[in-house]
């Protein structure tokens, strides 16, 4: 069990968590939610003993196991499978003096320490690691590579599968699902439901949460509340709540209205004077309902197209790839001005190749590509991240944009975006990941596209800017090809799915739960 009491952590002057009792019963799955900055990373640093409280307590159960993914690159030259294997410590450490006495030929401690192997199950130690790792995504081969042979993305994998590894009663997991696709998150789903213990994860995946927690707690004005049920459950529940204290708000205002015009009336009346006095008293012991403030920064919609008509743009007879490999043969498409398209398939199947082909960012080898001539593109990906310049600010790069619009009409426009005066004005260098996806975003949506090709556009993005990005992209009055982890996401912006496998594009016949399907009957 794990228990917070009267629990308060402040960050120099600024407080973040404020008096907070929570308890979390073992074995419960639950999801941390809140605005970025809120606490959550907090709240798990002090589960951790990374931190520790400025007042109350937090207490867990004795001898409690606890892992978590090491949010660092990892860097090391042991292979893939037995870095991690490393991730039981207890198995590494009884492996290690197995060395010491086999050397030394103590055969009494040898008999000793295989009883113990046995005990914690060490002798499936590989095979259960290389499971862990088939399930990310891992093949027989990559087991075998070193760590450092692999890519940033790839790496974190074998972190999270280092963590899945250590033989803890709690799990805590701060965004999991960040490097994952489509497959790796499925599998990911199912380990993390049969997983015996207690788990903590933030993630700003409402599929995944609804799939995986049966308890929500929430990181709001620096206090947690737990709520029974998934993420769709708290976000109800949560509906309802802010319903409830807007009315009871409404209500005592006119209440405190009614009385004061009383107040007002005969305060100066020596007759009524201390009936006056009175209801000013009792307006002053009124408990305090505070008016709802709407957590979301963000309030943007994409302008109506500046021009556009069908066929936006057609390839025909294409073949894309690279010299040393061909990825697409005798491609054939088009796409129109309503269709909104998801792009699915096996990771390395082509989808990104296929996003920056139709972009005209990589060249035909063969075949031809035509665009209707007043088409506008929007182009998202995460490497446009890395195009921003560090040095400058929000402001400058929209006025490099838009040179035409005035400073005021520009802030106003990144204002939408959550860009307030002080972000607007701050070094690029200084920002988020999430920071610069939504400037990038705000930059796109300016240019007025007719056509949307994007490229995993949440993965930086918090539940706030998922939210207002998914209905900004319902009512996008072009079309849009996007690829994208976010389930929830394809769900409710495209109406068809393209199947991107073996070099070829063909339409899915069926939604996203059916390509789920067909992906792990396929896997």
């Amino acid at each position: 069990m794990i228990q917070l009491q009267q629990l308060s952590f402040y960050r120099g002057e600024r407080v973040i968590l404020d008096k907070v009792d929570l308890t979390l019963q073992n074995k419960h799955k639950v999801g941390v939610a809140g605005k970025n900055g809120s606490g959550k990373t907090t709240l798990f640093k002090l589960i951790l003993g990374e931190l520790s409280p400025d007042m109350g307590e937090l207490s867990l159960s004795n001898n409690l196991r606890i892992a978590s993914v090491d949010q660092a690159m990892p860097d090391s030259t042991l292979t893939a499978l037995e870095f991690v294997v490393s991730g039981d410590r207890a198995l590494v450490e009884l492996e290690h003096a197995l060395t010491a006495a086999e050397a030394e030929e103590d055969f009494e401690k040898i008999v000793d320490i295989h009883g113990k192997l046995a005990d914690i199950d060490g002798y499936t130690a590989r095979a259960r690691a290389g499971k862990l790792l088939s399930g990310l995504g891992f093949s027989n081969d990559d087991q075998s590579k070193p760590v450092n042979s692999f890519s940033g993305g790839w790496r974190m994998r074998l972190s999270l599968a280092k963590t899945l590894m250590s033989p803890a009663e709690v799990l805590l997991l701060d965004e999991p699902t960040n490097h994952l696709d489509m497959g790796a998150m499925i599998w990911l789903e199912r380990w993390l439901q049969s997983f015996n213990g207690t788990l903590l994860v933030i993630s700003h995946d409402r599929e995944f949460l609804d799939n995986v927690v049966d308890h929500m707690v929430h990181v709001h004005h620096h206090k947690l509340t737990l709520y029974n049920g998934n993420y769709s459950s708290f976000e109800s529940q949560w509906s309802e709540h802010m319903a409830y204290q807007e009315a009871a708000f409404q209500k005592q205002q006119a209440h405190i209205k009614h009385m004061m015009k009383y107040v007002d009336r005969f305060r100066y009346k020596s007759s009524k004077a201390r009936q006056a006095q009175s209801r000013l008293k009792a307006i002053e012991r009124l408990p305090v309902i505070d008016r709802v403030q709407q957590d979301s920064q963000f309030h943007f919609e994409f302008f109506p197209p500046s021009h556009g008509s069908n066929p936006l743009i057609r390839l025909t007879k294409a073949e894309i790839g690279y010299e040393d490999k061909q990825i697409f043969r005798h491609l054939n498409l088009q796409i129109n001005l309503e269709q909104r398209i998801g792009l699915v398939g096996p990771n390395g199947a082509g989808k990104s190749t296929l996003i920056k082909a139709i972009l005209g960012e990589m060249p035909l080898q063969y075949g031809e590509r035509l665009v209707n001539g007043k088409t506008k593109i929007g182009y998202f990906a995460q490497n446009q991240l890395d195009h921003l310049t560090p040095a400058n600010t929000a402001l400058w790069h929209m006025q490099d944009l838009a040179p035409e619009a005035s400073q005021q009409e520009l802030r106003n426009y990144l204002g939408r975006f959550g860009f307030g005066n002080d972000l607007a004005m701050s070094a690029i260098s200084t920002f988020s990941g999430g920071e610069k996806a939504r400037l990038v975003l705000a930059m796109l949506i300016w240019q007025r596209p007719a056509l949307l090709l994007l490229d995993e556009p949440t993965n930086h993005l918090d539940m706030d800017m998922r939210n207002a990005l998914l209905l900004a992209l319902q009512n996008f009055q072009g079309a849009l090809v996007i690829v994208s982890h976010d389930r929830y996401l394809l769900r409710m912006t495209t109406n068809e799915l393209w199947l991107v496998n073996g070099g070829d594009v063909e339409e899915f016949a069926g939604d996203i739960v059916d390509y789920q399907r067909w992906f792990m009957q396929n896997s």
